[in-house]
């Protein structure tokens, strides 16, 4: 296997484990106005994500750094076409780590209610845009033959994008709920439990519409193959959560999310940022990529740091892998 594929690859599983770990803070974040009745219950479902929020987030940073040094080309035209979009989930994800941190810092309501709607939209914005442009990526953008990006805001506001961020805020939602039944005990689980049923079938709609549409555009067999498979796991995660099985209902969604994106990035290769001003111009793994000497320095340096982060990540879900109940709040007002 060529270098460039294993880079697009190892890009894509960095996507996969932002969006299945991202996916269900954020919707806790969303979440947290319906399932929260009191500043207590705010507070308890705050700790869910409280100890790994901030490491879900370093998936972002990575994918973002490794596309920059494997295929520069690709980094380029993204950021430069999709600037506002990703200007704007910046600063909401900025705004979102700063309300986690000052939140508890004074003890008045009207200081906590600022920070909780800015966790809120800090977590609604980032949802909805990283569906519209991922959605653009795989419905192709255009792009000339000196691989600019030649659309404005509008081009990205299409039907297909649109759709692609209700699809990523509905799943959101459902992992967000599913997940804050998995952590949470008392009428927050029942609450959670409850929501998450309507919440996943709304989403398993929007889902197979919008995979539908997305492998009449780009796909094939594989591809085919692999939204198939994420159906069925998010059927799989709905059929747990009537259960009252959260641990499975979790691995569901999970495994639905990263499923639909590993089927996204399957569906486009080769190319990395399809053009639709003419084929001819779509960037692909090979004309965006990096020289053979960088990207073998890159991959040596993949190779050693890449499992200390995983296993890292790995034992910090572990070590806080127990429920949080409204009794493990203290009724202090400066506690946290």
């Amino acid at each position: 296997m060529e270098l460039t594929t294993v880079w697009f690859c190892l890009i894509a599983a960095l996507w996969i484990g932002y969006f299945a770990l991202e996916g269900f803070d954020f919707g806790v974040g969303m979440l947290m106005p319906v399932l929260a009745r009191d500043d207590r219950e705010r507070r308890a479902v705050i700790n869910t994500i409280g100890p790994v929020w901030d490491g879900n987030e370093v998936w972002l940073i990575t994918a973002a750094g490794a596309t920059f040094a494997a295929f520069p080309e690709w980094y380029a035209t993204l950021f430069s076409g999709f600037y506002l979009p990703l200007l704007l989930i910046l600063l909401a994800l900025i705004v979102r780590g700063v309300a986690f941190e000052y939140r508890h810092q004074r003890p008045g309501a009207t200081w906590k209610g600022w920070w909780d709607r800015a966790i809120i939209i800090g977590s609604w914005v980032p949802a909805v845009l990283w569906g519209i442009a991922f959605a653009n990526i795989v419905r192709g953008v255009p792009i000339d033959a000196d691989g600019e990006f030649t659309g404005t805001l509008l081009t990205l506001l299409n039907p297909f994008g649109l759709l692609g961020g209700l699809v990523l805020l509905a799943l959101f939602l459902t992992h967000g709920a599913v997940f804050i039944a998995l952590k949470t005990d008392g009428e927050i689980r029942e609450r959670a439990g409850r929501l998450a049923l309507p919440l996943g079938s709304v989403a398993a709609v929007l889902a197979v519409v919008f995979l539908v549409w997305a492998q009449s555009l780009r796909g094939d067999a594989a591809s085919a193959a692999v939204f198939t498979a994420a159906a069925v796991a998010l059927l799989g995660g709905l059929a747990a959560t009537a259960l009252r099985r959260e641990g499975w209902a979790f691995v569901g969604t999970f495994a639905a999310i990263a499923l639909a994106v590993a089927g996204l990035f399957v569906a486009i290769f080769p190319d990395v940022m399809p053009s639709t001003t003419d084929p001819a111009f779509s960037l692909t793994t090979l004309n965006a990529a990096s020289t053979a000497y960088t990207l073998k320095l890159i991959t040596i340096v993949a190779a050693v740091f890449a499992p200390i982060v995983v296993g890292y990540q790995a034992w910090t879900y572990w070590v806080f892998r127990k429920r949080i109940s409204v009794h493990h709040i203290p009724t202090d007002e400066l506690a946290h």
